[in-house]
């Protein structure tokens, strides 16, 4: 949250210098809180899972968020009960006259498959073109960000030679972005993709600003159209054993994959994974929640 102070405290501009977010007493004044509408399209098999991940990040921020969750009606995947999608989910028929402070697109297990063969990617499209005006700033994750620049830009993704699994250490640009504000220089987090996107493409098509990448995973969070649209190409919500049950799963269907990078202990899959990415997954659920959503959206739509 940000610090109200008075206007011409020389302590403001020393903290704003250092991109510390203060707000002046005029300001504070204009503001009127309500809470914040947040709708997660998720699109993964273990929904339930799901939730609880990102839920426990954006419960991190003080702002009140009324959060709802959405589902494909093209798709109705077989590892969470129906039960619960008609409890707790709604379509976009649901919701397409209303509008969003914020929306997350989570990731999927599809990324080997062409975008136009996904049996949902037309109302995912639907989805992304309305948020265009129904929705003050997107967070797409991993392959839910690979579809949003393929749709919204039209960059390709390309094939790995393997699986890409592990935790992975990034080092921080551009960081006087609000998105990144208090990171360190240096942090880690997950990914778990077979695909990944041009850096090429990115740069020549000067519509993003890259926020933080890796040497071994290549670029993980991207900024377009001033915070409007953010990508994150890695799963920075995933809690300590998420990558130990899809390499474990992996295993047992045969497919022989690599073990997950610099997360075993001594690299044996026998012993609990060091959890070392939760602080700064949780500062970059804060600092989207904070400064492209409740700093920006209006509080009441027109």
């Amino acid at each position: 949250m940000p610090i109200k102070v008075q206007s011409n405290l020389p302590a403001k501009k020393i903290l704003e210098d250092e991109n510390i977010f203060m707000m002046d007493e005029k300001r504070a004044l204009s503001q009127d809180i309500r809470p914040l509408k947040i709708a997660i399209l998720n699109l993964m098999p273990l929904k339930e899972d799901t939730e609880v991940q990102l839920l426990r990040s954006l419960s991190n921020t003080p702002l009140q968020l009324d959060v709802t969750f959405l589902t494909t009606s093209t798709y109705v995947g077989k590892n969470t009960a129906t039960s619960h999608l008609d409890t707790f989910y709604l379509t976009y028929q649901d919701v397409e006259d209303q509008k969003f402070d914020g929306l997350i697109i989570t990731g999927a297990p599809v990324e080997q498959m062409e975008f136009e063969d996904v049996v949902y990617w037309e109302e995912l499209t639907q989805i992304m073109e309305w948020s265009k005006t129904n929705v003050t700033s997107t967070l797409h994750i991993c392959w839910g960000a690979q579809a949003g620049l393929y749709y919204h830009y039209h960059i390709r993704k390309l094939p790995l030679k393997e699986k890409l699994s592990g935790v992975y250490c990034h080092k921080v640009h551009n960081r006087k972005e609000p998105l990144v504000r208090g990171f360190d220089d240096i942090f880690y987090a997950p990914h778990s993709r077979y695909t990944e996107m041009s850096r090429e493409d990115i740069e020549t098509s000067g519509a993003f600003k890259i926020l933080a990448d890796s040497k071994e995973a290549g670029m993980f969070i991207l900024l377009a159209q001033e915070g409007k649209q953010i990508f994150v190409l890695g799963h920075p919500e995933y809690d300590r054993v998420t990558l130990d049950k899809e390499y474990k799963r992996d295993m047992a269907k045969g497919i022989e994959p690599s073990i997950p990078v610099f997360y075993y202990p001594d690299n044996d899959a026998a012993k609990r994974p060091c959890l070392t990415w939760r602080a700064h997954a949780n500062l970059l659920y804060t600092n989207w929640a904070n400064y492209y959503v409740y700093q920006a959206t209006p509080y009441e739509w027109a």
